[in-house]
């Protein structure tokens, strides 16, 4: 391993657990587990500071993942879109780990987008919140419904139906 070494400080109310090739964060928000490679990286708890040694790619990569996985856990992780429609009423619906698009352009069967991890999606009105305590799942969800209402084959300047994300 290489001597490059970076220091975070862990926040109050944050419990962290460090294992062989598996890191757990706990919070007001929620838990965490990240996974890490003890060959290339080694993780240590000293006091209310961990310590990462390694080579400076791995350090400075899997600290950038601790302070996500240190906000989703204090604060969570939020991302707001809206669906929009013109030509037909588009319903959502979330029923388990799935967020449901009912009469997406008047077609009959139901389009499908998945939720991944422990994220949460409420539907109010015209706008969804996705939250949750991993930045990566939230991302990866708000994607999943994007994509699942993507058009294909057809002028996206004349038909502007979808759910897109909303600048906060």
């Amino acid at each position: 391993m290489d001597d490059y070494n970076d220091t975070i400080d862990i926040p109050k109310g944050v419990t962290v657990t460090v294992a062989p090739e598996l890191l757990t964060l706990k919070g007001s928000k929620g838990e965490l587990a990240l996974a890490y490679p003890r060959k290339k990286l080694a993780v240590k708890m000293e006091g209310d500071k961990m310590r990462l040694t390694g080579s400076k790619v791995f350090v400075n990569t899997f600290s950038a993942h601790i302070m996500n996985a240190i906000t989703g856990v204090t604060e969570g992780h939020k991302q707001m879109m809206k669906f929009v429609f013109a030509h037909f009423p588009m319903k959502l619906e979330v029923k388990g780990a799935t967020v449901n698009i009912k009469n997406f352009l008047g077609e009959k069967t139901d389009r499908h987008a998945k939720i991944i991890g422990k994220t949460k999606v409420v539907v109010k009105g015209q706008d969804v919140e996705i939250e949750g305590p991993d930045f990566y799942a939230v991302g990866q969800t708000a994607a999943n419904l994007r994509q699942a209402t993507k058009v294909r084959a057809w002028d996206d300047r004349v038909f502007q139906d979808g759910v897109y994300k909303v600048k906060t």
